[in-house]
């Protein structure tokens, strides 16, 4: 049979099949082309599966399909490793707060790449309005119109409040939730789909920082043409499957200038006749050039 993995707990998934919800494992013996990944099956995944003849109401993972597309970054447990976040995802919504906590622009940055490197749409929901005052309105304004002049659609919200304004976005689609924990994810879920029942705790207002509620990446259908999928909380993203000299193809504001440079494998850092460099300040703004330098230097080991 034919189902869809909702939920991975590690060594069992859940596979929805024609509404009803089966619990299954890998079959022993499966190879995933010798890559050093954490979780063969993702979430998102669509799976063959045929009945365990040794056990009553157990079943096998005996395929998978191929995917469409996948989002990945470097495992935070194994080194070496990466870790799928989902699979077969029309687009990854990255929820922000820029107090309780706060999330970085390089983590922001880091997600849109991630996202860009397997040509997958992202949309910037700002959440916690409520608690923004002068400092954090004027702080979203200027990403908002950095991220907007990208290509990117920024809303501003507060889940607690209303989510009418960004309800439209998950019409029609698979989409990925992402965040710090503490972001409201789960608040938001919860919204969107009501029988989802995600735990959702307060941020401590002494470490700034959430606390992890969502344990296991789960789908989550809100109705038959649209779903969501609840990712745990990230602290940090490694990149993977990023080489550092294509690390400039997925800033879209840079794409418009690579072949322009005086060195075909220009990496726009310390090299003479940079048209990238020469960007800066005018298309490229200071801030995203700083995180792109930062991912550089990051993740090839060079600072």
């Amino acid at each position: 049979m034919r189902g869809l993995v909702v939920k991975s707990t590690g060594l069992w998934y859940h596979i929805l099949v024609e509404e009803q919800v089966v619990v299954a494992r890998l079959r022993g013996k499966f190879k995933l082309e010798d890559k050093k990944i954490t979780n063969p099956i993702a979430v998102g995944d669509w799976v063959k599966i045929e009945a365990n003849p040794q056990t009553e109401d157990e079943w096998i993972i005996t395929e998978i399909e191929e995917r469409q597309n996948y989002i990945i970054r470097q495992s935070p447990r194994k080194k070496g490793h990466t870790h799928l976040l989902a699979s077969n995802v029309d687009q990854g919504v990255l929820i922000v707060t820029l107090k309780m906590p706060r999330t970085s622009v390089g983590f922001i940055d880091r997600f849109l790449v991630t996202l860009e490197a397997f040509r997958i749409p992202g949309v910037i929901i700002f959440n916690k309005k409520d608690l923004y005052k002068e400092k954090e309105m004027s702080l979203y304004e200027e990403l908002k119109a950095q991220y907007e002049s990208i290509g990117y659609t920024v809303f501003l919200t507060s889940f607690i409040e209303n989510i009418s304004s960004v309800e439209g976005v998950f019409e029609q689609k698979v989409s990925l939730i992402a965040g710090h924990s503490g972001s409201g994810k789960s608040t938001l879920v919860n919204q969107l789909v009501p029988t989802a029942n995600q735990e959702v705790q307060e941020v401590s207002s002494f470490a700034n920082k959430g606390v992890h509620t969502t344990t296991f990446a789960e789908l989550f259908q809100i109705d038959d043409s649209s779903s969501v999928i609840d990712s745990p909380g990230i602290k940090e993203l490694g990149l993977a499957e990023v080489e550092p000299e294509e690390l400039s193809h997925y800033f879209p504001e840079m794409r418009k200038y690579l072949g322009q440079c005086k060195f075909h494998n220009c990496q726009h850092y310390e090299e003479p006749g940079c048209a990238v460099k020469n960007a800066v300040g005018e298309e490229i703004t200071e801030r995203r050039f700083e995180s792109y330098l930062g991912i550089l230097f990051q993740d090839d080991n060079r600072a």
